[in-house]
């Protein structure tokens, strides 16, 4: 970091996401400040030419949503050759969106739930489970629903019938939008955090609710972030299918791999990856740092480092 001293911490911007990517970046840009670096934050809903991201010497992003994940601003940035932190354009418009990650996991063998690719839409839920195209998930509990493009759990549902495909129809903020139903495996839910390419302890997420949801995420006190508690093969194992995943999404820098432990086979499938993960109070990222007494701070100059 010797040629780095004013440092932009873009954050807001308009998505679903903004009230975490607010969080995020106060949180960063205070440890930018306290690594001893100059330090501006940037709404990003307030750049009208991001050529004034010129006048730093590099953008640490926190922009949650598709303004900052999506790809384009990387893309954007790499043409005004502007320094930024974590992955590049293709691997955000890879990660960002459900349908590609999972065509380049299972190009790759890599273990990801069963999916299929819809438009939600009133005719879905009219026609309910018992379309054809349903079979593929069946025996099944439950199946979720998620948005193809979006993050923070916002829009995901877990469908048991045709009821609970009409109570989501109805709850869904933004309906007529490309969706995946996504096979359920019952399980334990993980996350590993990735720093240039070396995984900080995997951390195991224990909510209340019926599974990582918004709520659960940045809301709620009674989720639990814990060390993962794995035996040695199981640690090699979700540490290897994180990095083999992240690689190959051509991640890079930093991230957080999201995973299911089957409970009947003891395998790992990869749900998602984020390559803006949340920096709040809440989120995993600091926290799995925090196993190794890795404080904030240091979590962030790691990220500043691995992305130069």
């Amino acid at each position: 970091m010797g040629s780095i001293n004013k440092i932009a911490v873009l954050y807001g911007g308009s998505s679903s996401e903004r009230e975490i990517s607010l969080q995020s970046g106060l949180g960063v840009h205070k440890a930018i400040l306290e690594l001893g670096f100059e330090s501006e934050l940037i709404d990003y809903r307030n750049i009208r030419d991001l050529r004034e991201l010129k006048n730093f010497d590099f953008v640490f992003n926190a922009l949650h949503g598709f303004e900052g994940e999506g790809g384009k601003l990387q893309q954007n940035l790499d043409d005004l050759k502007i320094l930024y932190s974590g992955s590049c354009s293709e691997a955000c418009k890879n990660t960002w969106n459900k349908k590609f990650t999972k065509e380049i996991l299972e190009r790759n063998k890599i273990r990801t739930p069963v999916s299929l690719d819809i438009t939600f839409s009133k005719q879905i839920v009219e026609n309910g489970l018992q379309v054809n195209s349903f079979d593929r998930f069946r025996p099944f509990e439950y199946i979720f629903l998620k948005p193809e493009e979006d993050g923070s759990s916002v829009d995901i549902f877990k469908i048991s019938d045709n009821k609970s495909l009409e109570e989501a129809f109805q709850k869904c903020a933004y309906p007529n939008r490309k969706f995946i139903f996504e096979e359920f495996i019952d399980g334990k839910e993980f996350t590993v955090t990735i720093i240039d390419n070396e995984c900080l302890p995997p951390i195991e997420i224990i909510t209340k609710n019926d599974f990582y949801d918004y709520d659960a995420k940045y809301l709620s006190d009674d989720t639990v972030l814990k060390q993962a508690n794995l035996n040695r093969e199981e640690l090699e194992e979700i540490k290897m299918t994180s990095i083999k995943a992240f690689n190959a999404l051509n991640c890079s820098a930093w991230g957080r791999v999201d995973l299911i432990q089957c409970s009947k086979t003891g395998k790992f499938y990869v749900i998602e990856i984020n390559t803006v993960p949340g920096m709040t109070s809440h989120s995993c990222v600091p926290k799995s740092a925090s196993f190794l007494d890795i404080p904030y701070r240091e979590v962030v100059g790691k990220i500043i480092d691995a992305s130069l």
